[in-house]
């Protein structure tokens, strides 16, 4: 675990190729750090390798500019490259353990545990940085997504010693429940980048941290 760990804490917004494509990416996101965003995840699916890593290097300057952790999804090769602050690992990604000789002990390396507590636990073990849970709500993002329940997150909040997030549908009105039950970060995509103003959506959810 990195000594990063203790800082993740709060709003953990995602980048989507269809609502944040490269020509809004960077404003986009600039506002909802404004609004109140404390960790960046730069997941791009659709564009080549070239553009991909253009795209990450943009933002990375962007994050570090406002002091806010840039992490790349599932591309641990893209996030060593250039230099990002971490990678958020899926169940068919790299080994936890091979993501952190990769990049580093300072590396923040979170892991997506779905609906399984085990897998929580065994990452948690293994040297995992945070550990994320969901989808909670129905999400336009993964309509096929695993569902979660609060009864996971509060019991995860008695077993597993590092941050915890959640993602899937979550919203303003929905959030303080998931942060009641045990959860550090809510992930959000569609309630931040598919409204009208990303920094008021923003402020929105960094308000049920305060």
């Amino acid at each position: 675990m990195s000594s990063s760990s203790a800082s993740l804490r709060g709003l953990y917004v995602i980048t989507d190729d269809r609502l944040t494509p490269s020509g809004i990416l960077l404003p986009a996101v600039s506002a909802a750090i404004h609004g109140g965003a404390r960790l960046v995840q730069c997941r791009n699916k659709s564009t080549d390798q070239p553009s991909r890593e253009s795209q990450a290097r943009d933002l990375l300057q962007l994050c570090h500019d406002h002091e806010v952790p840039l992490i790349i999804n599932d591309d641990v090769e893209l996030a060593a490259v250039i230099g990002a602050d971490g990678v958020h690992l899926g169940e068919e990604d790299m080994a936890l353990d091979e993501a952190r000789v990769r990049l580093g002990p300072r590396a923040i390396i979170g892991v997506s545990c779905y609906d399984s507590l085990g897998r929580a636990v065994r990452a948690a073990h293994a040297g995992a940085d945070y550990v994320a849970f969901g989808s909670f709500f129905a999400s336009p993002s993964k309509p096929n997504a695993v569902r979660a329940s609060l009864s996971l997150l509060e019991s995860a909040r008695l077993t597993v010693n590092v941050p915890i997030c959640a993602i899937g549908g979550i919203t303003p009105a929905n959030g303080a429940t998931l942060i009641k039950a045990g959860a550090d970060m809510l992930a959000v995509i569609n309630g931040i980048f598919a409204q009208p103003d990303f920094a008021a959506a923003a402020r929105r959810y960094a308000q049920l941290f305060s």
